[in-house]
């Protein structure tokens, strides 16, 4: 029988999370990012199905998000920045306004805060850079109302399209665009409040139609493995150094996995049918601790299942279209789940790549990727899906218009493709069971298939020590003082671990990622660990008053220090020709997301008197043949216009300049080989002493956009004089 009109079947998975943003014991948010993507993704992500009935997909919603958005609807909760926004301008003293003047700009400049003419004029006038001392003379020149437009501003900007199309007083706003009043400014916050009621019914709605499907996560988003056993971080890296202490409490993570059941059964009246654990982080240990609760599936990433197939798929040298389309079925100690596992590269190009290419070309690329898949497995298999998983709130203020665009164009593309059908995970896997058994489950993450961000370095580890010690306390005190501890408080108290042993702090301590809110996530952290002591009537340890986290430098960790005189060859000839070279580090820049497939590593930039000098490390990941199907360009913002191309032919690289579109020259010394380097005279950027110049770098494929360093304001410098060295000597 043919299969030339069988359809390939996509599902795709909507990861919804943010970390517990409350103090249980001061009863307040600190961070208002629960609040400010529930105006702006929770609800339309959904809602925009209403438009395509044919599109079937997934929506993973942690427990602990839905506890935080009901807490907001249905108990008047605030946060730090809500009460910044309340506070009428003209009361604001002077620290709030530093705060305001602070905190207020934390949205995605280029498609929240520019599109606004007043919002940007505000930023432009406080300057792109946010410093404490700079803060204290900037608040002198902003009037009342330069403070009022901003507390609106901040609380709009991040209101969905959706709601900016639709809603009349929205739209009002918008149209009056400065010189907004108090009382709109509490309508405004009201208004928010409305949009986050609409969010719970409308997952209940198009869930009972069978639009879509709603997993769950444990409850805090703990990472299972861990929280079971630290030693299991050992199983995918051998030396990996771990904490003081041994964390075993795998009945903790029961108790976070069925406190996730039980509540998503009471908001939607029934008991989940898979389950995304929290970062895909997977072993056999978990896997009769999720059956248990009646839970059919789960998830992980495509690296999990690779490493759990070998050594076969290396000696029978096995490609993607021969494992990876089709779930598996896992056994463990006497339990079974089904299991899928995500197209890493597919999740990756919505999360990462398409914000920054056309929304048309973005869909019609995704689509062929399908059909490619499509016509590599349809022999093989009776049905084969892909599966892509990706966070659900955080990509999207990197695309336009909130990422509407791009699902306009994706989704009436894929509604009109008879070759793809779209499926939730829990339909597919009724329909077609697993008729394969992995040999083993293999121990990690989404993220490296092991479990480093969460474990290994300094401050993770110092985490897990803080962790073991106060849950060691809670279990003694429950032990020697039953019967005199509150009953509220001692329950409140174990909601306390659960939270901190949630993977969100962790995501921050160490090298990994960073953020604005890093030292608020260390102070939170340790604060839930201290209230554990506080409930119970006892003084917190000192050591919880002091931070984890040790201050991050920026990602450039190093400056310009003398001139350099690089030999121009593609390797790295000397150890010290780039020694005095500023470094950016794209390794060390990560956020709420993280991308673990980025091409170049470091940018290296020096000079001589006469000459810049740019270095670029990609990361290995590419083979060499398709490195050649990339340009690398650098985009100078001083001198404006510039442009320095650098591309391959089949001779070898080659390097242009250009000046505001017209080619002026090419660049004789550029070259890769291991790394990739290029001279650039200051006579053709035509910039003289005391100059500033200032670039990003660009990779693009065909002309569209795979990634732009740095990710904030560009790389700078002055063109030197001849006693720039003497002058550096001296500092």
């Amino acid at each position: 029988m043919s299969k030339s009109n069988n359809p390939i079947y996509l599902s795709i998975v909507w990861h919804m999370h943010q970390p517990y943003y409350k103090d249980l014991v001061k009863g307040e948010y600190r961070l208002p990012w629960v609040r400010m993507h529930g105006i702006k993704d929770y609800y339309d992500m959904v809602a925009i199905l209403r438009e395509y009935p044919s599109i079937r997909q997934n929506f993973n919603l942690v427990p602990c998000l839905l506890e935080q958005i009901l807490d907001y609807t249905d108990n008047q909760a605030k946060d730090l920045f809500m009460d910044l926004s309340l506070k009428p301008a003209v009361e604001l003293n002077k620290q709030e306004q530093i705060a305001v003047l602070q905190s207020f700009f934390f949205a995605e400049w280029e498609n929240m805060v520019k599109p606004y003419p007043r919002y940007w004029h505000l930023l432009k006038k406080r300057g792109f850079q946010a410093g404490e001392k700079h803060l204290e003379r900037v608040r002198k020149i902003f009037s009342t109302q330069d403070f009022l437009d901003l507390q609106v501003y901040f609380n709009l900007t991040w209101f969905d399209p959706l709601f900016k199309r639709t809603d009349p007083f929205l739209q009002g706003l918008l149209a009056k665009g400065e010189g907004f009043t108090e009382e709109e400014k509490g309508r405004l916050l009201q208004k928010q409040i409305e949009v986050m009621r609409s969010i719970v019914p409308e997952y209940r709605a198009l869930s009972e139609t069978g639009q879509i499907e709603i997993s769950t996560t444990p409850f805090y988003h703990p990472i299972l493995p861990l929280v079971c056993n630290t030693d299991r971080a050992r199983d995918a890296c051998p030396q990996i150094h771990l904490p003081r202490h041994q964390f075993i409490h795998p009945e903790d993570a029961r108790r976070q996995v069925d406190m996730a059941v039980a509540y998503h059964e009471k908001l939607f009246g029934r008991k989940p049918l898979g389950m995304w654990p929290s970062e895909g982080s997977v072993s056999e240990e978990i896997i009769p601790i999720v059956a248990d609760t009646g839970i059919r599936w789960i998830a992980t990433d495509e690296e999990i299942l690779i490493c759990s197939l070998l050594p076969g798929l290396a000696r029978e040298k096995k490609e993607k279209k021969d494992f990876l389309y089709q779930p598996y079925r896992v056994e463990a100690q006497g339990s079974s789940l089904d299991i899928v596992f995500r197209d890493h590269g597919l999740s990756d190009l919505i999360g990462f790549v398409y914000s920054r290419w056309d929304p048309r070309d973005a869909a019609m690329d995704f689509l062929h990727h399908i059909h490619q898949i499509r016509n590599a497995t349809i022999d093989l298999q009776e049905a084969p899906l892909v599966t892509v998983i990706l966070d659900g709130e955080n990509a999207w203020e990197h695309y336009r218009n909130d990422g509407w665009d791009f699902f306009t164009e994706f989704y009436t593309r894929l509604s009109q493709d008879p070759l793809i059908k779209t499926t939730t995970v829990g339909d597919y896997l009724e329909r077609f069971p697993p008729k394969r058994t992995l040999p083993r489950l293999h121990s990690g993450s989404w993220i490296n298939h092991n479990f480093r961000v969460w474990i290994g370095h300094e401050e993770d580890n110092k985490a897990w020590d803080y962790l073991y010690e106060t849950r060691e306390f809670l279990v003694r005190a429950q032990r020697d003082r039953a019967d005199k501890l509150d009953p509220g408080k001692l329950e409140k108290a174990w909601r306390e671990i659960y939270i901190a042993e949630g993977s969100d702090w962790n995501w921050w301590y160490g090298d990994d990622h960073s953020s604005q809110n890093d030292k608020d996530f260390d102070e939170l952290y340790r604060k839930h660990l201290a209230n554990v002591y506080t409930l119970l009537g006892e003084t917190p340890p000192d050591k919880l008053f002091i931070p984890i986290i040790r201050e991050k430098g920026p990602a450039v960790t190093s400056e310009i220090t003398a001139f350099i005189q690089p030999t121009v060859d593609g390797l790295v000839t000397s150890y010290y020709e780039w020694i005095s070279a500023a470094l950016y580090d794209v390794s060390t820049v990560g956020g709420t997301m993280h991308q673990a497939d980025a091409i170049i590593r470091r940018i290296y930039y020096g000079f001589g008197l006469e000459t810049l000098f740019v270095r670029l490390d990609q990361t290995g990941r590419m083979e060499p043949k398709e490195m050649r199907k990339l340009s690398f360009d650098l985009h100078f913002v001083e001198p404006a216009g510039v442009r320095v191309r650098l591309w391959f032919e089949k001779e070898g690289i080659r390097g242009t300049l250009s000046r505001n579109g017209e080619a002026e020259a090419a660049l004789s010394d550029v070259a890769w080989e291991r790394i990739m380097e290029v001279a650039i005279p200051f006579a053709q950027l035509n910039v003289s002493v005391g100059d500033r110049v200032s670039f990003f770098v660009r990779v693009e494929r065909k002309g569209m956009e795979l990634e732009k360093w740095p990710l904030g304001s560009p790389l700078s410098f002055h063109v030197p004089s001849e006693h720039f060295e003497a002058i550096m000597w001296s500092v």
